[in-house]
């Protein structure tokens, strides 16, 4: 194993993680070939040092989310999530994930960048084993992850006992964002 690989990150995870860790990926995509780019980054992320195994869920679709709420006149979303079993550092996932984003034809993520615009792929780090963490660079769990039917439905798929570190079941959130309907939040919309 290659040590510089396990390490980078130095809030609440060990330096040297000792075991492989799940790790759970959103994945969305409203711009091109969205089921091709997605197949492409599954692949991509199974490639990964470090990584043992990728299960992902069958995608589904989703409106487009922008600032002002959902637009139904935009692109619509593909979504799935993946979980990862992993050996890497989060911090060092992140980059990975986000170098397979430009690869696909993503724009290098600034600070200045608009959110929620159209694109033609989008990964977010959603969880990290038990991490919590709320450096601006590596923020875990995922902030609206708990929001996110798109994410958080594939998730259960995947993983029928989930559990969003900090927050809750992921089958109780579920549960609850749909309760709520539409007015509950932005729970259909895709692009975490």
């Amino acid at each position: 194993m290659n040590r510089r690989l396990a390490q980078g990150y130095q809030g609440d995870a060990p330096a040297a993680p000792s075991a492989a860790t799940s790790a759970v990926v959103a994945i969305g995509a409203n711009l091109g070939d969205r089921a091709q780019t997605i197949s492409e980054a599954l692949r991509d992320l199974a490639r990964l040092p470090l990584v043992t195994e990728v299960r992902a869920a069958e995608p589904i679709e989703s409106v487009a989310l922008t600032p002002e709420g959902r637009d139904a006149t935009a692109p619509a979303y593909l979504n799935t999530v993946a979980v990862l079993t992993t050996r890497l550092a989060p911090s060092v996932l992140l980059s990975y994930l986000h170098a397979i984003e430009e690869r696909h034809g993503r724009a290098p993520r600034t600070a200045d960048q608009p959110r929620w615009q159209d694109r033609t792929l989008d990964l977010d780090l959603i969880a990290y084993g038990d991490v919590r963490s709320i450096d601006p660079a590596l923020t875990l769990p995922h902030p609206r992850a708990a929001d996110r039917d798109f994410v958080l439905a594939p998730w259960l798929t995947v993983d029928p006992e989930a559990v969003l570190p900090g927050v809750g079941r992921v089958d109780d959130l579920l549960d609850r964002l749909r309760a709520a309907g539409p007015a509950g939040g932005t729970g259909t919309a895709g692009g975490a």
